[in-house]
């Protein structure tokens, strides 16, 4: 345990940031999950409007420095993809 008043209240903060960017964190996780969850049910109004959370969710970790850029950008192409080939898999069976 430190004994300098400053670095006292530095580890008090620091477990409160911990907690925060934690429960963040879950929240942006089970947003991803959800456009998965969305996509796998062939759902798509769902998914493109959990994708919109979850841009969102994503571009909000990254300016808070929860997460790093490239991790959000990478992450962001990957739920593109998905939404994007369930959205032409539906225009296919449209068209036929």
């Amino acid at each position: 345990m430190a004994n300098i008043k400053s670095q006292k209240k530095r580890i008090i903060t620091a477990e409160k940031r911990r907690l925060a960017n934690a429960s963040f964190k879950s929240k942006m996780r089970t947003a991803i999950k959800k456009v998965k969850v969305s996509v796998a049910d062939k759902d798509l109004e769902k998914a493109q409007e959990n994708l919109k959370l979850a841009y969102a969710l994503i571009d909000k970790a990254v300016k808070n420095k929860i997460q790093h850029r490239n991790w959000a950008a990478n992450h962001k192409s990957q739920l593109a993809l998905l939404v994007n080939a369930l959205a032409a898999e539906k225009a296919a069976e449209a068209k036929a």
